[in-house]
């Protein structure tokens, strides 16, 4: 038996081969792993929540649990399988209406010039898009990601036509190297603006004006989102960050530096508030992040920007961000 529950414990039972325990709780490999000592590992986790967790092998290596069939909903990587303390809730917005008209998503590709490589985006339209019409546009990054995994253009269906937000078109812009692009990097503000929101704005009716363009990501997709949104007020006035990489600093790119990089960021916001913005945060209560997403509410808090913050009892991870984005539409499109 892979793993038990007992009240809020959860009761690991190490297969052939593995050395050590990694998951949500360890941050996965920043923290010490649990090593393996021949008895069942045991690990307090928060009630109803969602951890995910993977062994390591004697060489170090990640590998999922051979007993275990519940995984994780993880475009990036395989081996994350998972445990529930309880029942780890479902938003309502995921089941209301049972079958919404459907937006269209229209595939964009280009030969990129600030990163190079053949660039790839999806611009999905709303349910009864019309033309003449100027819909508020978000510019999401990890796209692909986002559309598949996360679902996101599914939700907006269902909260168009629940009528609980207004229509608005998405662009899921994919990344070629996102630790690059994303992790603080003023060019990926130039790939923006010189090469994906001229094409969307050629052929669809978005808006072309700050008070209805906006960012969205997760992890380092949230840090860059934030980044360019504070920084650019005549550009973005909405920003969405789920589990933002709020742990940077430009000048520390390395992945020995990036550990112990600091909150550069959280640091601007404190000296200039960016009180144009209206910012969703959220993050996940057993991750690495949860300081500094938490220190980055307080600080928008101060600095009097309009925004909300909100946790979820898991990790970082997709079940985390597809747990939020309900709330995260609500707050920046709710009607």
């Amino acid at each position: 038996m892979a793993v038990t529950v007992e009240g809020t414990t959860a009761i690991f039972t190490p297969p052939p081969g593995a050395t050590a325990l990694v998951g949500d709780f360890t941050d996965w490999k920043r923290r010490a792993p649990i090593p393996v000592t021949g008895a069942p590992l045991r690990v307090t986790l928060p009630r109803d929540s969602w951890t995910e967790y993977a062994w390591l092998d004697a060489s170090g290596e990640t590998f999922a649990d051979p007993d275990n069939d519940l995984k994780s909903v993880n475009p990036w990587w395989a081996y994350p399988r998972a445990v529930q303390i309880g029942t780890y809730a479902r938003h309502a917005l995921w089941d209301l209406p049972h079958d919404p008209p459907h937006g269209h998503a229209h595939r964009l590709a280009w030969p990129g010039a600030v990163f190079g490589g053949t660039r790839r985006a999806y611009v999905y339209t709303p349910p009864g898009y019309d033309p003449s019409v100027t819909y508020p546009v978000f510019y999401v990054q990890d796209g692909v990601a986002f559309f598949r995994t996360g679902r996101l253009g599914e939700l907006l269906d269902r909260a168009v036509a629940a009528e609980l937000v207004r229509p608005a078109v998405l662009v899921f812009v994919e990344p070629g190297d996102r630790s690059e692009e994303y992790y603080l990097n003023d060019a990926y503000l130039d790939f923006l603006t010189t090469e994906v929101m001229p094409r969307v704005e050629a052929d669809y009716a978005v808006a072309r004006t700050p008070d209805g363009r906006g960012l969205w990501g997760a992890s380092l997709g949230g840090l860059i989102s934030l980044h360019l949104g504070v920084r650019h007020p005549e550009l973005f006035s909405m920003v969405v960050a789920h589990s933002g990489a709020f742990i940077a600093h430009p000048d520390r790119r390395t992945d020995a530096e990036t550990t112990t990089a600091g909150e550069w960021l959280r640091e601007q916001v404190e000296v200039a508030p960016p009180t144009h913005l209206r910012v969703s945060l959220d993050c996940g209560v057993t991750e690495w992040l949860i300081g500094p997403n938490r220190r980055m509410a307080a600080a928008l808090t101060d600095g009097s920007v309009p925004h909300q913050y909100r946790e979820y009892a898991s990790g970082h991870n997709w079940v985390t961000w597809r747990s939020a984005l309900p709330e995260a539409l609500l707050y920046v499109l709710g009607t």
